[in-house]
């Protein structure tokens, strides 16, 4: 069964309140979601594997340790996952990026894959699945699968705010992938928003409201 993880660190938290507030500008939202995501980054590979190593300071010779040659990639769910990419980059310079993008059909109003591009060894990655909200679950769901469907076979989502109802979607549909969250929210309102969330992250990224 997946596992639920909200980061409590004193920055994390600190700096999510100002993501939340209503009279951030897009300019400070932007480096507040960019600066959050870095530190989640700590967070999320923490379970990485270690090995060991020997290099040469300039006193002596040193045992030391590196990641074991886990290879990692980002998939920012379009658009509002773009907005954390550069923070976890940085952090995590050799990962590679993919691409999801969705849109929800009117009839429907499920989640429909419009465009997917993703590195070429997708088997052999651990990915990390970006979206700066989980609401429903739908849109996380179906980049899941999209994934998944692709070969994908080690997947961790990563979100700032969720509502309990979208963590419990992805859980019954995707038992095998973990959590990362910045906040767990309250609940979904009647238009499917997460209160008290922090209103739509792709207007207040990029300005488009």
């Amino acid at each position: 069964m997946s596992k639920v993880f909200v980061f409590d660190h004193p920055l994390i938290q600190h700096k999510l309140t100002y993501i939340r507030d209503k009279e951030t500008g897009t300019k400070e939202f932007r480096e507040l979601v960019d600066e959050v995501a870095g530190l989640m980054a700590f967070e999320i590979t923490r379970d990485l594997p270690l090995q060991d190593v020997t290099v040469e300071t300039p006193v002596g010779l040193a045992k030391s340790k590196t990641i074991a040659g886990k290879k990692l990639g980002l998939v920012p769910i379009l658009r509002a996952g773009l907005g954390m990419v550069d923070g976890i980059l940085r952090m995590i310079p050799a990962a590679k990026v993919g691409h999801v993008g969705l849109y929800r059909d009117p009839e429907t109003l499920q989640p429909v894959e419009y465009y997917v591009k993703l590195p070429t060894d997708v088997e052999e990655r651990e990915f990390i699945v970006i979206d700066p909200m989980l609401a429903t679950g739908g849109s996380a769901n179906e980049a899941i699968n999209s994934l998944k469907k692709r070969g994908a076979k080690t997947i961790k989502l990563m979100c700032l705010v969720a509502a309990p109802e979208g963590v419990e979607a992805v859980k019954e549909v995707h038992p095998d992938v973990d959590i990362y969250l910045a906040a767990m929210d309250e609940k979904l309102n009647d238009h499917g928003y997460i209160v008290p969330g922090l209103g739509d992250a792709g207007d207040r990224l990029f300005g488009t409201k």
